[in-house]
């Protein structure tokens, strides 16, 4: 095939579903493809890139209304003269001889399809029509037809041929010849005789080569209803066209030769509701440097415009007023309110219901008593119809009888055409307390106003530096970069490059980053402007967690505190990760200063802050459930404001938690919805962490192509924030590790052994890199390495604290002894390492202990030992799906040559909740039904499983039913 290829398209997923539709003809027969979408949504361009997709025949149609009833209209198009052998238009033509109408059908198809012989072979199985006869209705030959089918052979001029006979002709001459595409566009005006033809061809012939593509609209309900009625009847499938997204207008608007930032894209596409014809219109409407421009108020295409205004006029001045009155006052309005500042005290639903008929007024979702604009572009149409004066003052008006402070001042704004230093300061004043409120869009939106309407060329920088410094918290760092060219013109401040640094933060860059702070606190003088010292210092906190370096993040916390006290926005943000820096061996003081910021911030934006690094915290200290529950907390950003960026460092770390506590579908779940989020706004600090925990799931999973992809999202550069690079070097080790290639953790971890990865970096309750290291040291038979390495390690996690780490170590610990021939020290070790897991819901880490512990048992000789732990270890990773894994165990199984006697088992070494379990699993019952009969947790009952199993020697619960029936 030649032609546009499916990723170039304008809707990509549907002309590839197309396209397998059409290669499905060969092997499956012939198809009638419902295509569905909105008007203006690009059907017909994909049709033609349908048609440029296929190298056979292509037939081309246009249904139209006028000829809704006009017989076979569109075969007559497909098939010129097909159909019939007289005129249609004369009522008065004699009825035509049926054999020459049958030699016409046959000559004119031949003849659209390239001169091609009639064929008188059946290649299909309901294909019997063997002869030009067989095709006339009550021959012998003919299939019984159903109901429907006698009626569409009646379906024509005199005794022209029905659809059943045109079925057959155009059946007979595609027969084997290459696949014939014929296209129907703007289907819903189709003739039904024409539409009853082509699906008599798809139904009983079935060695045609033929797809057929209707495209039609949807929600128009000015169409034919018969034909809408019938196209889903007929349609073999459907394919649905949706509104483009981002990314898609993106890649039209660079097709039009316009390069579109992506926050720009998404305004159009907003704008537009995506549709096609809508966007390609704007692009070539509006000027260039429009697309270059910070949130631009983008106008309706010329045609929406003619169509509102014609609408208008034919409006009574009532409805009108009422039209007009809701596209100043926009989405979500009261009816009341739109009524009020329309004039409107009479016959009020009259004159709703005839604003509604024009299509430029829509009721909310709550019925009559909200209201608003058809859509973006409808309003701005009308609002362009009424032109400045008119507009500004109805917003005047508005403004005056509106409670909402926000939408007040922005009404208010857009009816001021000239600076207005009173009403930028108020619009300064509601953006601090929306930015207080986490409401950062908000304030970036006042804040851009507010500088349009200063004069003054200092405080009007200053408004728009704090604009992008808001767009940065409210998470829209595409917008937020591109006004990096405008805010690097502006004179140089300490503010300027405290945003600056800001942004490169986010976008991870750290050495831009770093530079910019060092130049804005050098710029800085504390005593004068404190409030901006203390941001450039809380910025430097953030500086210092990216960098994972605890101890500056300290000191730079302390320096944001004491410049402008405890209560002050950027002291408390700086707090809220100041525990974080504690948390490098002064946990207790770190949990000490989260409790004592929860009894101080209780509402607002911080508090977002404080419960996600509370749950951070609560994380690397192995408090799961307290971490899930508080991660879980500051995932939203919507309740009580919130930050997005904090938002997807919850997200990250919960991520974290799923996994580890054996709850990977959720973490994937997690991982996927961050990841969008990332996408969408270009936040980039927390990709690689995300998708390390999806590399790990995939990995264990043994999915190979979705690990690949994860690893890929995962990777990072040498430039790259720590707290990118880590989990990169983390996720590529599990990849490894899970192939089973000692040296390929080895060269993934390497860069953990040099001199910068210290302090918080080889914190083991938060970066659990050494035990995986240490592990492929003695798989690789280097045990003095791995001595040394585990000697440092253990010190080092027994100092923090972490319980989780000390326990992944001991295990490593015993496999070096294992290795070394010290069995009984071995053993010893293994025994410490699941006595630490005791107890905590760390199924992944059970499982990879028993593992090895297994592994270490049967390289010693000691088999039936081995069995047990390599079974407790595989009916672990089963649960958690870790196919990998369980496979690998399989393999140790086998090589240890055990199976455990099953005869004279009994229940005695049981304990009484064991037996219990046991009793009620034997039964059938699954693990939560267990869990309520026992009053006990899933998790509780599947640890009790795992000791059962490893007891009395068996591996599965079919094994311990047909066990228990013994007993």
């Amino acid at each position: 095939m030649t032609g546009t290829s499916p990723s170039s398209a304008v809707h990509p997923a549907a002309l590839a579903a197309l396209i397998t539709h059409l290669h499905a003809v060969t092997n499956y027969g012939p198809g009638l493809i419902l295509l569905t979408g909105r008007h203006g949504d690009g059907r017909t361009t994909l049709l033609r890139e349908l048609a440029a997709q296929h190298d056979g025949p292509v037939l081309w149609s246009t249904a139209a209304s006028w000829e809704t009833h006009y017989p076979f209209g569109v075969i007559r198009q497909l098939f010129p003269g097909l159909a019939t052998a007289a005129d249609p238009g004369r009522v008065d033509a004699p009825a035509p001889d049926r054999t020459v109408a049958r030699d016409q059908i046959e000559a004119t198809a031949a003849a659209t399809l390239g001169g091609a012989t009639r064929s008188t072979s059946t290649t299909g199985p309901s294909d019997s029509v063997t002869s030009a006869e067989a095709a006339i209705p009550g021959t012998a030959s003919d299939p019984e037809p159903d109901s429907e089918e006698m009626d569409a052979t009646t379906t024509n001029l005199g005794n022209e041929p029905g659809p059943v006979e045109v079925a057959a002709a155009i059946a007979r001459q595609i027969g084997a010849r290459g696949t014939v595409l014929a296209l129907v566009d703007d289907a819903q005006w189709a003739d039904i005789a024409s539409l009853q033809a082509l699906s008599s061809t798809v139904r009983h012939h079935r060695g045609a080569r033929l797809l057929i593509v209707a495209a039609t609209v949807v929600a128009d309900t000015n169409v034919a209803p018969d034909t809408v009625e019938l196209l889903p009847r007929i349609a073999t499938d459907t394919v649905r066209i949706g509104p483009l997204g981002t990314a898609e207008v993106g890649q039209l608007a660079a097709r039009h030769g316009i390069a579109l930032h992506p926050s720009m894209a998404e305004r159009l596409c907003a704008h537009t509701g995506g549709l096609v014809r809508d966007v390609e219109q704007l692009l070539a409407e509006v000027p260039a440097r429009v697309w270059a421009g910070f949130d631009p108020d983008l106008p309706a295409p010329a045609t929406v415009r003619a169509k509102v205004r014609a609408a208008l006029s034919d409006c009574t001045p009532a409805a009108r007023r009422l039209i007009e009155a809701t596209a100043v006052l926009g989405p979500g309005t009261p009816v009341h309110d739109a009524a009020t500042l329309a004039g409107i005290d009479d016959d009020l639903l009259t004159v709703l219901d005839e604003a509604a008929r024009t299509g430029l007024v829509r009721s909310g979702p709550q019925g009559l008593t909200e209201i608003g604009p058809a859509g973006p572009m409808p309003r701005a149409a009308v609002l362009a119809d009424m032109g400045p004066a008119a507009t500004a003052a109805l917003r005047c008006r508005a403004a005056e009888s509106t409670e909402d402070p926000v939408r007040r001042l922005r009404l208010l704004v857009a009816a001021t055409p000239v600076p207005d230093a009173g009403l930028a300061e108020r619009l300064d004043m509601l953006a601090g307390e929306q930015a207080a409120q986490g409401a950062w869009g908000t304030a970036a939106s006042l804040l851009r106003d507010a500088g349009r309407l200063t004069a003054d060329r200092l405080t009007r920088e200053g408004r728009l530096t704090r604009a992008v410094d808001a767009l940065i918290g409210a998470g829209d760092i595409f917008a937020a970069a591109a006004l990096i060219p405008e805010v690097e013109s502006l004179r140089e401040t300490p503010l300027r490059n405290a945003v600056l640094g800001y942004l490169a933060m986010v976008r991870g860059r750290p050495a831009e980053a770093e530079m910019r702070l060092a130049r804005a606190w050098d710029l800085v003088n504390a005593e004068r402007e404190p409030d901006v010292a203390a941001l450039i210092c809380q910025r430097y906190v953030l500086h210092a967690l990216c960098r994972c370096r605890p101890a500056d993040l300290v000191d730079w916390a302390d320096r944001s505190i004491a410049l402008v006290g405890s209560g002050d926005p950027a002291a408390v943000e700086a707090a809220a990760i100041r525990g974080l820096g504690l948390i490098h061996g002064r946990a207790d003081e770190a949990r000490q200063s989260y409790a004592e910021l929860s009894r101080q911030v209780r509402t607002g934006a911080q508090v977002q802050r404080i419960i996600m690094g509370r749950g951070w915290l609560e994380l690397i200290t192995d408090e799961f459930d307290d971490a899930r529950a508080d991660l879980e907390s500051a995932v939203p950003t919507t309740y009580l404001g919130g930050s997005t960026r904090i938002s997807l460092w919850a997200r990250a770390w919960l991520a974290r938690v799923q996994f580890l506590t054996g709850d990977w579908d959720d973490a994937l779940n997690t991982v996927a919805e961050a990841a969008e989020l990332v996408e969408r706004t270009g936040i980039v600090l927390s990709a690689p962490l995300l998708h390390w925990t999806a590399t790990a799931v995939h990995c264990l999973r043994g999915d190979w192509a979705a690990a690949q992809a994860a690893l890929q999202h995962a990777a990072t550069g040498p430039q790259d924030y720590e707290i990118m690079r880590v989990p990169s070097y983390l996720a590529r080790a599990q990849w490894a590790e899970a192939r089973a290639d000692a040296a390929g953790v080895l060269r993934a971890l390497h860069p953990m052994t040099q001199a910068w990865a210290v302090d918080g970096l080889d914190d083991p309750g938060q970066w659990p890199w050494a035990d995986m290291y240490a592990h492929a040291l003695i798989t690789e038979g280097r045990y003095d390495e791995a001595e040394t390495l585990l000697t440092r390690h253990e010190h080092h996690a027994a100092e923090l604290g972490r319980p989780s780490a000390q326990a992944r170590l001991q295990a490593v610990r015993g496999q070096l002894f294992g290795a070394r021939g010290d069995l009984e020290r071995a053993r010893a070790a293994f025994a410490a390492a699941l006595e630490q897991l005791e107890g905590m819901p760390l199924r992944y880490d059970r499982a990879r202990v028993s593992l090895s512990y297994g592994q270490m048992l049967r390289r010693a000789g000691k088999r039936r030992d081995a069995d047990a732990e390599l079974s407790t270890a595989r009916d672990l990773f089963a649960t958690l799906g870790a196919h990998t894994y369980v496979i690998r165990c399989d393999r140790e199984l086998k090589a240890g040559g055990v199976r455990a006697q099953r005869a004279g088992r009994t229940g005695d070494q049981l304990t009484p909740q064991e037996e219990a379990v046991a009793t009620l699993v034997a039964r059938g019952m699954p693990n939560r039904e267990v869990a309520a009969e026992l009053f006990i947790t899933a998790k509780t009952v599947q640890y009790h499983l795992t000791r059962i199993y490893t007891k009395l020697g068996i591996r599965s619960r079919a094994e311990l039913a047909a066990l228990h029936g013994d007993i």
